[in-house]
């Protein structure tokens, strides 16, 4: 148990480095813009710090989805973790965006189907589907929205941060 229990934590690891390598040029981009200092050093602080987040809520994230979708085997969820991780982390060197979320969901689904197709929860599946295609527009209109209140509040620091209070207010 205790050499299984270090697999999860080193593949959660990987997955959890992959979603970091994704998104932290975004994120640094976004959060360090205007400030001083080394590139590098933000982008690694930024996926050190998302790295850790991850790992600290990777279990029971992963629990959650490794129930609700089908119930993954020690061997089937190894797999897809590290399937996950080779995805993202292949898409980051292609400079492709992709959503780990996504990428582990399939990963989940299709180690679930492997075994046979009735043991994944395909209702569940279709809410996730449902989210998927749902989460890009509903991030257009509040995008749009925060855009809008920008303009209205001002670009400088205040009015930002007046505007992500007012989007997370909603």
């Amino acid at each position: 148990q205790p050499t299984v229990d270090a697999l999860h934590y080193a593949s959660g690891a990987a997955v959890c480095f992959s979603r970091a390598v994704n998104d932290t040029p975004k994120i640094a981009a976004l959060l360090f813009a205007s400030s001083a200092g080394s590139g590098n050093a933000k982008l690694l602080l930024v996926a050190a710090a998302m790295t850790v987040g991850g790992l600290l809520n990777s279990r029971r994230v992963a629990e959650t989805m490794s129930k609700r979708i089908t119930d993954l085997s020690v061997g089937q969820g190894l797999s897809a973790n590290l399937v996950t991780a080779a995805v993202v982390l292949s898409a980051s060197r292609l400079g492709l965006p992709v959503s780990t979320t996504h990428v582990i969901s399939g990963g989940i689904m299709g180690a679930g189907a492997a075994k046979r197709l009735s043991a994944v929860r395909w209702g569940v599946a279709g809410n996730i589907v449902v989210a998927w295609v749902l989460t890009l527009p509903c991030a257009a209109v509040i995008g749009g929205a925060a855009y809008g209140l920008s303009q209205i509040f001002g670009s400088d620091a205040l009015g930002v941060i007046l505007v992500a209070l007012l989007v997370i207010g909603l």
